[in-house]
């Protein structure tokens, strides 16, 4: 089976998870940042320039303000006849609004004290008179009928634009100068300043000054507006495509290794432009490179593994072939007795191959089937060499244990079920080798911040050069006498991949004497320590 140490070489260390300025992923965050663009180009346009028309309109009516209290205390000082019942000389008061007034910007009209209309600055300019034309007969009405939309007639608009204009007088005639926007006759906006002309308290006639470049100021703002709008549409543009290239086309390069692997056309997916980048999608692709070259390195393990498998089965069904073919072949009572115990032999090597081999296949599926919790280590220890104190035989090799005693337990995350499997394994192996009534020792302590378990044995200890190859799968090496077949050789193999699992570490080295004599092996596990 794969290594835990293939695979964490494989992997390479996550980019940490990054804060920026807005909360969400880095894509995210790019997503809603070019959308939000565009609508807060359109938003701040909007905001500006309504400004803008609101200055313009309120500097429209400031302007015409100051012009209509001039013109109203001039026509008031040269106007103003009759005491001690003053009055407003019409035709006076007329010519001063002809020399006054600026009929080609604005409109000035002068009523009484009765609101009647006395001057306007329109009977006195020499311009054409404008008016919209009413809208053309039917072929039927004996008209000319070109298909043009008209516009409505105006009467509507005339008559709310005098009841306004007759509002605004009467106010200005109790004294109130009244000014604001309103409609035209002609259905136009209009800029309007009402201001009352008083001699002392008497009210004696009203100024009314209209300007109707309103409409054309919001149509210049209204151009003002298209650059806004163009921009906003532009980034629009670049964001929906930002957003395909980053975005879409990468996932359909994945989408598109992924099928290649699931076709057996590639063993693994390989996108280094992608997995170089600095966001999600980098990562992502950095994930699935690594996810496919786990994979590639499981199935070349199991290869490996059921190569292996097969080899070591041979072995003992080739005995079995050659002493059941040769059995009926021997009639010397002690020769068969050997040959059958050969066949007993073998087939207990099978069973034992087996049951090892079912196993180390199952290993990687409980690991990934158990979720790690925490796991007091003395109490699981204790709880295995507990179980071989209690069916120790006299004469047979005995085991020891010693925790480290603390008030604090020493506990580690990790699976109970495999851990105890480790603890087994090595207590076995370390039995195995041991002169019989001797003792397997199991100690257990803290160093730094590890848990470190020690299973130290008085047999003849490991030859240097062996001391990694004892972990390889289906490697043996026994004493001399030792029974034949009653290992496979895949159990410091699960063990150390067990470890290597966790977290954690195998290693083997030799007890020496203060001679340098071998006295017996030693198998240190090491395991990262978890606190609550």
């Amino acid at each position: 089976m794969a290594s835990a140490t293939d695979t964490a070489k494989a992997e390479r260390p996550r980019r940490p998870a990054r804060r920026g300025w807005l909360p969400g992923t880095r894509l995210g965050r790019l997503i809603i940042a070019l959308n939000v663009l565009g609508f807060m180009i359109l938003i701040v346009g909007a905001l500006v320039l309504n400004e803008l028309r609101r200055g313009l309109v309120n500097a429209r009516v400031d302007s015409l303000t100051t012009q209509g209290e001039l013109m109203a205390t001039i026509i008031d000082q040269a106007a103003t006849v009759g005491e001690p019942e003053p009055a407003m000389d019409p035709v006076y008061a007329g010519q001063i609004l002809q020399m006054l007034a600026s009929p080609t910007t604005q409109r000035a009209r002068l009523f009484d004290a009765s609101g009647r209309v006395i001057a306007d600055s329109d009977w006195m300019a020499d311009r054409v008179e404008q008016r919209v034309l009413p809208p053309a007969r039917s072929r039927e009405q004996g008209g000319l009928n070109l298909g043009m939309p008209t516009p409505p007639a105006p009467e509507l608009s005339g008559r709310l634009a005098r009841r306004a204009l007759t509002v605004e007088v009467a106010r200005a005639l109790n004294g109130l100068p009244t000014s604001g926007l309103r409609r035209g006759e002609q259905g136009q906006r209009v800029v309007s300043v009402s201001i009352p002309i008083q001699h002392v308290q008497a009210v004696l006639g009203v100024l009314t000054l209209e300007a109707d470049d309103v409409d054309a100021i919001i149509a210049r703002e209204r151009a003002a507006l298209t650059p806004f709008v163009l921009i906003a549409m532009l980034v629009m543009v670049i964001s929906s495509f930002l957003i395909h290239r980053l975005i879409a086309l990468p996932v359909i390069r994945l989408a598109r290794a992924a099928d290649r692997v699931r076709t057996s056309t590639a063993r693994g997916i390989s996108l280094p432009d992608l997995a170089g980048r600095n966001d999600e999608l980098g990562d992502l692709a950095q994930a699935l490179e690594d996810m496919t070259h786990a994979l590639s390195e499981r199935m070349d393990a199991i290869e490996s593994f059921a190569a292996d498998v097969a080899h070591e089965i041979r072995n003992p069904l080739t005995s079995l072939r050659s002493a059941v073919e040769t059995l009926d072949l021997i009639e010397d009572p002690a020769a068969r007795e050997r040959l059958l115990r050969i066949l007993k032999n073998d087939v207990q090597r099978l069973d034992r191959l087996v049951t090892d081999i079912s196993n180390a296949s199952r290993l990687d599926a409980e690991l990934s089937r158990d979720q790690p919790k925490l796991l007091d280590l003395e109490r699981l220890v204790g709880e295995v060499v507990g179980a071989y104190q209690a069916n120790v035989r006299p004469g047979e090799v005995g085991v020891s244990f010693h925790g480290p005693g603390l008030f604090e337990p020493i506990t580690v995350l990790g699976r109970e079920g495999p851990l105890g499997q480790i603890f087994r394994n090595l207590v076995d192996n370390a039995r195995s080798f041991s002169p019989a009534g001797s003792e397997v020792s199991v100690t257990l302590q803290r160093d730094r911040s590890q848990a470190v378990v020690a299973v130290a044995d008085k047999g003849p200890g490991i030859p240097p050069e062996n001391l990694e190859t004892i972990f390889e799968r289906f490697y043996t090496s026994r004493p001399k006498g030792a029974a034949f077949g009653g290992n496979s050789g895949l159990g410091l193999s699960i063990a150390r991949q067990i470890a290597e699992a966790h977290g954690g570490a195998l290693h083997a080295e030799n007890r020496l004497a203060d001679d340098g004599a071998i006295m017996g092996a030693r198998f240190v596990l090491t395991l990262p320590e978890a606190r609550a």
